[in-house]
């Protein structure tokens, strides 16, 4: 008598294999049998014909780190199948904390990640100062999907340093030393490796880079150490160059970081995006990193799924903000102000109107309209050339401002337009396509939890199914089992985390029944559902029809069932 079996379903079983039809039977939280069982019996059976069967998709790249104390479910994640997050990346996160440091690491977090201040300060209760202690308290709250951490930088160093660490000033000996015994500490407890971010991108609320960001080789290496002590852990990070801000720094970081690699025995994962200046630099670097591969390093890059971004629009940051007229609807409803920007009398006033104060972004979005792309109803991450707010302006004879202004009031004014900032060189994801397609690289930078006010990439792991396993028209797609086992084995076992990730028996029962003809993507939309009614994007999916964590079922069609079984991952996993 099983406790479910999932009868006739199209199993993807996440090795890369052919799907195959079968069975699948569970027990407590394990796959018991895959195959055809016949008439075998259970307490609960799911016909799954014309579903795909996945293992529970593993998320390597969140920022759940605040939001994990407060929010059971980790939505916007566990509506696109994910059933496994890593938080703590980039090198911000929240433990270790001393008592008179917490409202800077919130500010930290603000600054790096765009999670609004308000709903840390309202949702975080701060029971804890040590990391140890933050796992214990992310123990005692229920969930639905299961959590792993690592330790930050900038906690560490903060905590040792004070002012000095957090003002990026060189650390000493004795302070090294320290900071190399936290992590340590961290990686014994279960944290599952440690970040740290090194990009002049990343910068707190005051606009001081992260701290670590110049943090010298001997402190790096130091920390490096420790994780080979604790005998486990990933060392992670955002790298100098990431978003072409220095040219020079990417190779020069994988020279250290092979060496780190080499010298420790520990895998070490970094952000890997095509930029602009450089538009062929990512392939030297994945030759490089082969290269340390072959030489005993673990170097593996994250690559994500679409083109790094920011949604612009009424919801979220319109570039007329500065404009007087439109900066004085502010306070107004969007329907209000909808109805007041569609006349032409007004619209005729705020083109020609100077803005007041705008932010340097603005330099951007008005000189790089063929950078800006109308993202539909049904959102498109890879809209051609046609798409692009340039290419519509000479189509209608109009000033690119003139069409980005209509376009915003699309769809009752909740349109979305997508401003590519990195990743879209030539009008198409093909150099991304090559980077998920390397054996080297693993599946992330969905930020979960992040950036709430521009963009919304949690949903990275149902584009991955919809656009690069079925619908890409620009370009080669990907095969179904190579997608599902980017987005499941393979990040599972970068963390060590070799009970999941795999529909075999003794593998945790962590699995999606997806109708992938109905898969869809929604657009985003602001919710104002964070602590103290703080605003985020969200965005939600149709077809997935099951989700199990641990034996239960925790999502039907999109609606939580109220099932709690996720918990905190204490270090490495291994299958029954």
């Amino acid at each position: 008598m099983f406790d479910i079996l999932i009868k006739h379903g199209t199993i993807v079983d996440g090795k890369g294999g052919t799907p195959f039809e079968a069975d699948v039977a569970i027990e407590g939280d394990r796959i018991v049998a895959v195959g055809d069982l016949g008439d075998a019996k259970s307490r609960d059976t799911i016909d799954a014909k014309g579903l795909l069967v996945t293992p529970g998709f593993v998320d390597v790249h969140t920022h759940y780190d605040g939001q994990a104390t407060w929010d059971a479910l980790l939505t916007p994640s566990c509506w696109h199948g994910v059933t496994t997050v890593v938080m703590g990346n980039c090198g911000v996160g929240f433990a270790p904390v001393r008592p008179d440091h917490k409202e800077w690491l919130i500010e930290l977090m603000e600054g790096v990640e765009d999670i609004p201040g308000t709903a840390l300060a309202d949702g975080i209760q701060w029971d804890w100062e040590s990391f140890p202690e933050y796992l214990d308290a992310l123990e005692k709250f229920p969930r639905a999907v299961d959590v792993g951490t690592q330790v930050p930088h900038g906690a560490v160093r903060g905590f040792v340093m004070g002012k000095r660490g957090a003002n990026n000033e060189a650390a000493n000996p004795e302070e090294i030393q320290e900071m190399a015994n936290l992590v340590e500490e961290a990686i014994t407890a279960g944290a599952l490796g440690f970040s740290t971010s090194r990009t002049l991108v990343h910068r707190a609320l005051d606009g001081q880079p992260v701290p670590g960001t110049f943090a010298a080789e001997d402190e790096l290496m130091a920390i490096g150490d420790a994780l080979e002590r604790a005998g486990s852990g990933v060392f992670e990070l955002a790298p100098a160059g990431v978003m072409g801000e220095d040219l020079a720094a990417p190779k020069k970081e994988v020279d250290w970081m092979r060496r780190l690699s080499a010298r420790t025995g520990r895998p070490v994962s970094f952000a890997l995006v095509q930029i602009d200046q450089e538009p062929e630099l990512w392939r030297e670097i994945l030759d490089l990193c082969e290269e340390a591969v072959s030489e005993g390093a673990q170097l593996i890059p994250q690559v994500g799924s679409r083109p790094t971004m920011l949604l612009i629009g009424l919801q979220t940051f319109s570039p007329f903000s500065f404009k007087p007229t439109f900066s004085a609807m502010e306070e107004w409803s969007l329907e209000e102000r909808v109805a007041e920007l569609r006349k032409p009398e007004v619209k005729e006033q705020i083109l020609a109107e100077e803005s007041v104060d705008p932010d340097p972004l603005l330099d951007f979005v008005f000189q790089g309209m063929d950078k800006i792309f109308v993202l539909g109803e049904s959102p498109d991450y890879e809209p051609g050339p046609e798409k692009s707010i340039e290419f519509l302006a000479k189509e209608s004879g109009e000033s690119a401002e003139s069409v980005l202004y209509d376009r915003m009031l699309d769809f009752g004014g909740r349109a979305l337009l997508m401003v590519a900032l990195v990743g879209y060189k030539h009008g198409n994801l093909e150099a991304m396509r090559e980077m998920l397609s390397s054996s080297s690289s693993v599946f992330g930078l969905g930020d979960g939890g992040a950036h709430c006010g521009a963009i919304c990439d949690a949903s990275m792991t149902t584009f991955m199914l919809t656009h690069w396993a079925r619908d890409r028209i620009r370009g080669d797609k990907m095969p179904l089992e190579w997608v599902i086992r980017k987005m499941t084995r393979e990040t599972a076992e970068l963390y060590g985390l070799n009970d999941r990730g795999c529909i075999e028996a003794g593998f945790k029962a962590d699995l999606n029944l997806i109708d992938h003809e109905s898969l869809k993507l929604e657009l985003p939309h602001i919710a104002h559902d964070l602590p103290g009614g703080a605003r985020r994007l969200i965005q939600k999916a149709q077809g997935y029809e099951t989700t199990i964590v641990s034996g239960e079922v925790t999502f039907q069609r999109g609606e939580e069932t109220g099932a709690r079984p996720g918990r905190v991952i204490r270090g490495p996993q291994e299958k029954s």
